[in-house]
């Protein structure tokens, strides 16, 4: 790429000066559609910054960012990084508790907070945090007096008061813009853009300290893979305060790219059909769900509709695996191929607003039977793979030459290699500063300049990186036998039936497996009207249904990998009572101690 990025602080000049007059951030309102253009999206980010300012805000402060994904987030992103101060987000979801960690350990000097309820939390423990100063809320309560505060010193106002107050001092003071300009300018590649708290699957939160230089060559690097232009339209419904979304953004600015947020994360179809996206990112989970329900969909359609929904699907896979292969489909295999696309895939596709050109997948591994699903009906997938500790993509399967089942190959600049004991080994600019406050457990992570990614891999003869489980995931039954979870829950959730699935079985003497149940799809099978979840989760007629599931998934496992025992647990995972981390991946000791009850009954007969 040409005019390449060195700091995002650079970012907004570089899209106020190449991409004007469009329509560059929008999201999604009920029916309608908010737009920012290019200019107003960069005016709100120079007054913020310079409204920070006026609250008292220094080159190195910390600003918490508290809110769901939406274009003010962005805006107090980029309005703190061309301040050069360092912003810390935060998942919207994370109980109080955890608020104030984040708060107290960055040393948040100001917090950006969605709305009253995400205001409420920084209110309640505000006298614990000395550093703190200033709270600016997105959406304040209607009749909210500006400049409130609880004490000398410290004050509460809008956004809008806040961008108001920096818009002033641009129209008072000569040369101001100029030395917003000049200051955005002189930050540096090794300087701190922002503590990114790691969730965890296990352990207290780490602020992963990402400099400029880190996210900005990822952004690069990722861009000369993944290929988009201003002629892409993108609906953005992951977190920001994860650091897989809010790269992919900085890109999509970066290329001109138009970034739609959708409203929310129940609004997805219907913004889809609104958006109609050409590129879209998203992790297993929704993939995995939009696969369930239309294969839920058909299951209830007449048996003439479900075989043609099923001989269309084959004919596009049987075309899928050709080209993934390398080859082409035959004259007659394109022109069933045309008439399967007619009849039943463009329809599919109609259900993502039917332009998308390519989706992106990361976070968690993607199971080739449902990367597959998506080739087929003729929207390609690009799954990566990494970490919040590398900026994040250390991987990208390229779309021109994807390997299903593999995370791709290394990005450019970006070094990989598989240590002694299997451990996937990274190297290069994007790689952390570090844990904030934290030289020990920085220290655990670094290996002679190598990162220690935690997972377990292998790099084939083209380079293309398999994440076979996480390093401390590996269940080691008590035979000794080494058993990876990951691939075996994967192939239990391809089952619309199926909602999450956890494998137990360390130091046991066989594994089982803890599955909740996907209600809405088994009530598609079974009467469940007026029976609570417990009830329905123990009847018979309901545990066959999950037996033949785990069946057919024990028949292409090793004997030491097959599930002996499995339990149906009456309540979904959820991000609120921890079992799940804010970008969907479980939390297995979280897992392990809610329902420890019905782990020990999986083995209560083996004493």
């Amino acid at each position: 790429m040409d005019d390449e990025l060195k700091t995002l602080a650079a970012l907004p000049f570089h899209f106020v000066g190449r991409h004007p007059g469009r329509a560059l951030m929008r999201r999604c309102r009920g029916d309608a559609v908010d737009e920012l253009s290019t200019q107003e999206l960069f005016d709100r980010i120079r007054d913020l910054g310079l409204g920070l300012g006026a609250l008292g805000l220094e080159p190195g402060d910390r600003v918490a960012i508290l809110s769901d994904s939406r274009p003010e987030w962005v805006i107090a992103d980029l309005a703190t990084l061309t301040a050069g101060a360092v912003t810390a987000p935060i998942y919207p979801t994370l109980p109080e508790a955890q608020v104030r960690y984040i708060l107290a350990d960055s040393g948040a000097r100001v917090v950006v907070a969605a709305d009253e309820t995400q205001a409420a939390k920084v209110r309640a423990v505000w006298g614990e945090l000395p550093d703190l100063s200033a709270l600016v809320i997105m959406d304040p309560a209607a009749g909210t007096a500006e400049g409130a505060g609880g004490a000398a010193g410290r004050e509460e106002l809008s956004l809008a008061e806040a961008t108001d107050r920096g818009h002033r001092r641009l129209m008072a003071e000569d040369g101001l813009g100029r030395e917003y300009k000049e200051r955005a300018a002189a930050v540096t590649p090794d300087q701190l853009a922002t503590i990114i708290y790691t969730s965890g699957t296990t352990g207290e939160p780490k602020g992963v300290m990402l400099s400029h230089g880190n996210v900005a060559s990822n952004v690069m690097d990722g861009g000369s893979v993944v290929r988009v232009d201003a002629d892409d339209v993108a609906l953005s419904f992951l977190p920001l305060s994860h650091a897989f979304e809010r790269a992919v953004v900085y890109l999509y600015l970066y290329q001109g790219v138009t970034v739609t947020f959708a409203e929310s994360l129940d609004t997805i179809a219907r913004d889809l059909g609104a958006v109609k996206p050409t590129v879209m990112t998203g992790v297993p989970r929704v993939y995995e769900k939009f696969h369930a329900r239309v294969h839920e969909a058909v299951a209830g359609a007449p048996a003439i509709r479900r075989r043609l929904f099923h001989w269309a699907v084959g004919v596009g896979l049987r075309r899928a695996r050709a080209e993934l292969a390398g080859g082409s489909a035959s004259l007659p295999a394109r022109l069933r191929h045309g008439l399967a696309d007619r009849l039943v895939l463009s329809k599919v596709r109609g259900r993502l607003g039917g332009r998308l050109r390519f989706v992106v997948s990361g976070s968690a591994p993607l199971s080739t039977p449902i990367a597959e699903f998506f080739f087929a009906i003729g929207i390609r997938v690009a799954e990566g793979y990494g970490l919040t500790e590398t900026s994040p993509t250390l991987t990208v399967n390229p779309l021109e030459r994807p390997k299903l089942g593999t995370v791709g190959p290394a990005l450019p600049n970006v070094e990989l290699k598989i240590a002694d004991d299997g451990e996937v080994l990274a190297r290069g600019p994007n790689v952390m500063q570090g844990y904030y406050g934290k030289p020990e457990a920085t220290a655990e992570v670094m290996r002679d300049g190598w990162f220690c990614t935690g997972d377990i891999g292998s790099i084939d003869d083209d380079g293309y990186l398999t994440i076979l489980d996480r390093k401390k995931e590996l269940i080691v039954t008590a035979g000794g036998k080494n058993i990876a979870p990951n691939p075996i829950e994967a192939e239990l959730k391809r089952s619309p039936l199926v909602a999450e699935a956890v494998l137990v079985g360390d130091r046991r003497p066989y594994v089982s497996a803890l599955l909740v149940p996907d209600f809405a799809a088994l009530a598609g099978h079974v009467a469940v009207e007026g029976a609570s979840r417990e009830e329905v989760a123990e009847r018979p007629d309901v545990v066959a249904l999950f037996d033949e599931v785990v069946e057919r998934v024990n028949a292409g496992l090793a004997r030491h990998e097959q599930i002996k025992r499995s339990t149906l647990l009456p309540t979904e995972f959820g991000i609120a009572t921890g079992e799940l981390t804010p970008t969907l991946k479980v939390k297995r000791r979280v897992v392990a101690q809610r329902w420890s009850h019905a782990i020990e009954r999986l083995y209560a007969s083996e004493r």
